[in-house]
């Protein structure tokens, strides 16, 4: 089974996580003071929408093995989770102003459009860069 979840950064300061998906009658969720913290809980409440299905008595469950989650970030919550990355070298690498890199980090500041794709078209090329390295 494929998930997909969201994680975003509230204005609280705390992650969530969220998908539109669920098994049985129950529905997914993750809170966090990280985007980690968040993801973790989210795989929790796989774990327990499993047993809470098995418990209703529905057929065909997965296994959580079985159970695949795409998580789709908002630019603070990707930076949180990928914080071993840096900032104004990843927006060099993007081609986008490092101080607008860090406002969209921040939060103080939404990417457009236009600057969005070209984030997302950096990620892609540093995970192509990673898949093809060898030690």
């Amino acid at each position: 089974m494929r998930v997909f979840a969201i994680v975003e950064k509230g204005a609280d300061g705390l992650y969530s996580v969220y998908s539109e998906d669920k098994i049985g009658r129950n529905y997914f969720g993750g809170f966090g003071e990280s985007a980690d913290e968040a993801k973790a809980d989210f795989m929790e409440s796989i774990r327990e929408a499993i047993e809470g299905a098995k418990t209703d008595g529905f057929d065909d469950i997965p296994v959580f093995e079985a159970v695949t989650v795409d998580f789709r970030y908002d630019i603070q919550s990707f930076f949180n989770c990928f914080s071993f990355l840096n900032v104004s070298k990843f927006a060099s690498y993007a081609g986008i102003n490092a101080s607008k890199m860090r406002a969209y980090k921040s939060g103080k500041s939404l990417p457009g459009e236009k600057t969005t794709r070209k984030i997302l078209e950096a990620v892609r090329r540093i995970g192509a860069d990673f898949c093809s390295a060898s030690l």
